[in-house]
């Protein structure tokens, strides 16, 4: 298994989510789909919230310095943004540990290359809920950002 690419990968889909989210307006941050559920801002949230989830299980040192994000609180993009990069940068840390550990992580089956799946199919089926929320209350992203989160080679 190569480490490195394994790691390389995770960090391209954390980049992915700040670019996405840097190429939303701020003011849209509370678009909602149409059916309900989370608003775009909490989509977000739940993101970095599932990545601590995680953290406390199998790396439970990494969460000094980390908070989850309340559904009461104030949520800006700069929150949004310091959350993700800094949770982002924690599963780093679990991953480089797993692989460290022959592959395993605590609390997941049955790999770390799992693992690394399931969070970035999570992150995208988040993404994708705020992008239709968007849309669907008429603020489609701009089509540089819309083709941007695809082009994983440059990001």
């Amino acid at each position: 298994m190569d480490a490195q690419q394994l790691i390389e990968t995770w960090a391209i889909n954390n980049r992915i989510n700040l670019y996405l989210l840097d190429g939303i307006e701020a003011e849209n941050l509370t678009d909602v789909l149409t059916s309900k559920g989370r608003d775009v801002a909490n989509q977000f949230a739940h993101i970095h919230n599932v990545r601590l989830m995680w953290l406390k299980v199998a790396l439970p040192a990494e969460l000094d310095g980390l908070a989850k994000i309340e559904n009461d609180q104030p949520i800006d993009k700069g929150l949004l943004a310091a959350s993700l990069t800094r949770s982002g940068e924690s599963i780093t840390r679990l991953l480089e540990q797993a692989v460290e550990n022959g592959g395993k992580v605590k609390g997941f089956k049955p790999h770390v290359r799992a693992f690394v799946g399931y969070l970035i199919a999570h992150d995208a089926h988040h993404r994708s809920q705020a992008i239709i929320a968007l849309k669907q209350s008429g603020h489609k992203l701009d089509q540089k950002t819309g083709y941007g989160i695809w082009e994983w080679g440059s990001r």
